[in-house]
């Protein structure tokens, strides 16, 4: 029974800790967050787990570390040096389509590392970038040479439609998103006539699945299968 209350009050208590950070600390940004994110986790584990440690001991360390984090995010806000102390700065490994070897070295990359990282890009061949940036949390930026990019519909001189709405859930499961309708300035008779045009209705919620708000403004239904 104690595991049990010891693993609960850990589980709240990281919980809210993370919450106060933001959101920030949880998409692990900088090298600081993705250290701080497993301190954290490891201080929780002993709370849940270690009996040798009292729990508000544990929490006592928690708060703290917390507080620590957000005064050192405080300092990076306020003085650009001290951020880029802790956080680093973005090093352009690839320049105009050259290799600039001393900042690979500066980096410990080797030429399988970068080959790698642009492979997750979608690019097998170092010919097709112009630039290639290595940012502080160890992802690789890619601009590629003007004749290898896509071709846009401004590339084209196309057209393009202005954007009415951003995708949205609608009904999911079987139930309208009513907060997604009025953040919308849609109501229920809309939807009922976006409905009705695929053969359904507000009575028949039960049998669709899903649907979306597209961003010319039409809804895209997917009903539930026999």
């Amino acid at each position: 029974m104690e595991t049990i209350l010891r693993t609960a009050i850990s589980f709240v208590s990281l919980l809210l800790l993370i919450r106060v950070l933001g959101k920030k600390q949880m998409s692990h940004i900088t090298f600081f967050n993705y250290v701080t994110g497993i301190a954290f986790g490891s201080i929780a584990a002993v709370i849940a787990i270690d009996k040798r440690i009292a729990v508000m001991d544990g929490l006592i360390s928690l708060i703290v570390w917390a507080l620590l984090t957000i005064l050192i995010e405080t300092f990076s806000l306020k003085f650009p040096k001290f951020r880029v102390a802790m956080d680093g700065e973005p090093t352009i490994v690839i320049k105009k389509g050259k290799i600039v070897e001393r900042e690979m070295a500066s980096m410990r990359l080797n030429m399988d590392d970068l080959s790698m990282l642009l492979r997750e890009k979608n690019i097998f061949s170092l010919e097709e970038v112009d630039y290639a940036i290595l940012e502080p949390h160890g992802k690789l930026s890619v601009l590629k040479k003007a004749e290898y990019e896509q071709i846009t519909k401004s590339d084209m001189h196309l057209p393009v439609p202005p954007r009415a709405y951003l995708p949205t859930e609608i009904i999911v499961d079987g139930k309208v998103i009513d907060k997604n309708l009025k953040e919308l300035n849609l109501n229920a008779e809309w939807l009922e006539e976006q409905l009705r045009k695929s053969g359904s209705g507000l009575s028949q919620l039960s049998h669709i699945f899903y649907a979306e708000l597209q961003s010319d403004g039409t809804l895209y239904i997917d009903k539930r299968e026999n």
